[in-house]
């Protein structure tokens, strides 16, 4: 059973290395700021101001801390040096919070306008992007590029590149007020034992997060066979293998219940780790620091102590912080990497300008394959279509008949040009397909599929998709045409009832009538339809098959028959067999040669009924 397709979470993005190369790549998103630049530049200013101040924060509360030695001042000297620390301090963290403040808010402006661009730049690539980029990549994953990953880089922005630049600067400025402020005899110690336990406990955290992932991993498994089961109740009991699953599922949280108990040991581990040498190490140095404080040599008092416990307490919390913020950054730059990956794609040329009363001269449709070979760019090795031709007349309709991976559909994605044939030429009105632009010629094609996809909008927008700027007249006689309009009048709120996601609001029948008024709307030259009637019930059938047949009068047409009784008014009938045409004609010509494909194919559908 598959096991599905799931959107990548924010772990699952690959980390960038931390190169010149990739930094150079990321500037590309300072072409996003526009005229952003200059609160770029202020949300940098920020970014210092908030770091000098952080490190001016831990000697002021010192001092605070040096007055629990002094108290034997006389009281109101003691409570007016107290009160004018206290305001400094009060002041200091007004200027803290202002400063903090203006550095989240530009940097949250800055962030934005280069996110509403990369998002914009990013749908407008996927949108124009051939289809054989889509037969090479999952729709949930590049959705995820535009959802994740900008979101990752949203938040590099926003947070992690600041706090980096800030807490760099506490860290390292952290440090050499530590050694001016308490001397070198309290800070090796410092130096000596912190440092280092943080990169094993970063280290080993990293470990821990890792297997956490591979933990979530073999639950999520255990999930999908829970969602396959109760999903497919009725093969599993069809078949009766509720054993199966049980034993499968059984298996699974077998796993599962070896990785927790694992999970669990290296979690207390861990515990163990920080509570015996992180606080072991901070009592190591409170005694080494009160060793030197009864020592009148020296020279240390109890502000020097108190500015020691605060410049510590940030210095440690500042590197700390930095392996994650950096972790953040890698990921940023590896999601920054995925989308400027579809936007540096090669895009068909599309004329994104729709301007309006600049119709192209109309196609008269006349559509002639020569010699067409394909091979799908995903498929190298298999060789889909094989010197095909034959000739469509303007108003003619032709049919595609043939046995399921004959090429039928592959012929219709070829005539809108989702793909360009390997060699042949396909010509339209006597001109090579490649020599129109692709807008042009597609703006005069209309498509009605088997499975039709409408958006989950109204009725009526998904009719307008035909043609945006169509009247309420025009709209009204697509429908009437498409035989759409008495059901879509039978609703309460007519042309304004929502269809649902992928239109799951409507039948089968009544979706494709919506989607023949689409086609009805555009008023195309040539219109392909991609067994259209196939999977309706009779009634629907004739309503949708009448509608078709209104549709197509004076339309050169390509239609994929699965039914042959659909098209024995046919003006031309090709018979495909693996990628070949094995025989063209009318159903009346065809009908007689009781050895052919066309003939074996009819006979099978008739006993059928």
């Amino acid at each position: 059973m598959a096991k599905g397709v799931k959107h990548k979470a924010k772990d699952d993005i690959p980390k960038a290395r931390l190169s010149r190369e990739n930094f150079k790549k990321s500037f590309r998103l300072l072409k996003y700021l526009g005229k952003s630049k200059w609160i770029f530049f202020l949300g940098m200013f920020f970014i210092l101001a908030t770091a000098i101040v952080g490190l001016y924060f831990p000697i002021m509360a010192g001092k605070m801390f040096g007055y629990l030695g002094q108290t034997s001042m006389a009281s109101s000297i003691f409570r007016d040096s107290v009160k004018g620390t206290g305001l400094e301090l009060l002041v200091l963290l007004l200027i803290q919070g202002a400063v903090s403040f203006g550095r989240v808010f530009t940097f949250s402006v800055v962030t934005e306008n280069i996110l509403k661009g990369l998002r914009k730049d990013t749908f407008s690539k996927l949108v124009q992007l051939p289809m054989s980029f889509f037969s090479k990549n999952q729709v949930a994953d590049l959705s995820s590029r535009i959802a994740t990953d900008v979101n990752v880089i949203s938040e590099a922005f926003t947070t992690n590149i600041a706090e980096v630049i800030r807490q760099s600067i506490v860290g390292i400025g952290g440090l050499v007020l530590l050694v001016n402020y308490t001397g070198w005899d309290v800070a090796k110690w410092f130096l000596a034992i912190i440092p280092p336990i943080t990169i094993i406990a970063i280290l080993y955290g990293r470990k821990i997060r890792k297997y956490s992932k591979a933990f979530q991993d073999k639950i999520a498994e255990s999930s999908v066979i829970v969602s396959e089961a109760l999903t497919g109740i009725t093969s599993v009991k069809a078949f009766t293998n509720e054993y199966l699953e049980i034993n499968k599922y059984d298996v699974v949280t077998n796993e599962i219940r070896k990785y927790g108990i694992k999970y669990g040991i290296m979690r207390g581990a861990f515990f163990a780790f920080i509570i015996t040498c992180i606080f072991g190490s901070i009592f190591f140095i409170l005694y080494q620091m009160l060793l030197l404080l009864n020592d009148p040599t020296s020279g240390l008092t109890s502000e020097n102590f108190g500015i020691f416990m605060m410049l510590s307490l940030f210095v440690a919390a500042s590197l700390g912080g930095l392996p994650e913020q950096l972790a953040s950054i890698q990921r940023a730059l590896g999601a920054t990497d995925r989308v400027f990956e579809i936007i540096d794609e090669k895009h068909e040329e599309i004329d994104l300008r729709q301007e309006q009363g600049s119709q192209p001269e109309r196609l008269k449709g006349d559509i002639e394959f020569k010699n067409i070979r394909f091979t799908y760019p995903t498929r190298p090795d298999f060789t889909v279509l094989r010197n095909i031709s034959f000739h469509a007349k303007p108003g003619e309709t032709v049919a595609l008949v043939g046995s399921s991976g004959s090429g039928k559909s592959t012929l219709a994605s070829l005539a809108l040009r989702f793909y360009e044939p390997d060699s042949g030429e396909y010509l339209i009105d006597g001109k090579k397909s490649s020599d129109y632009e692709l807008t042009e010629l597609r703006e005069q094609m209309a498509i009605v599929p088997q499975d039709v996809l409408l958006f989950g909008g109204t009725i009526r927008e998904n009719i307008l998709y035909g043609r945006p700027n169509a009247s309420e007249e025009e709209i009204i006689s697509a429908a009437k045409q498409a035989n759409a309009y008495d059901f879509i009048m039978s609703f309460p709120d007519k042309f304004e009832t929502r269809v649902g996601d992928r239109g799951i609001q409507l039948s089968g029948g009544q979706r494709q009538r919506v989607a023949i008024a689409r086609a009805v709307l555009k008023n195309p030259s040539i219109l392909i339809l991609d067994e259209a009637t196939s999977s309706l019930d009779s009634e629907s059938e004739r309503l949708v098959q009448d509608a078709l047949d209104k549709l197509m009068v004076g339309r050169t047409s390509i239609v994929i028959a699965h039914r042959l009784s659909t098209i024995r008014n046919a003006d031309k009938i090709v018979v495909l067999q693996k990628g070949e045409v094995v025989e063209t004609g009318t159903h009346k010509e065809l009908i007689t040669q009781d050895q052919g494909l066309y003939y074996k194919l009819s006979k099978i559908q008739y006993e059928l009924q």
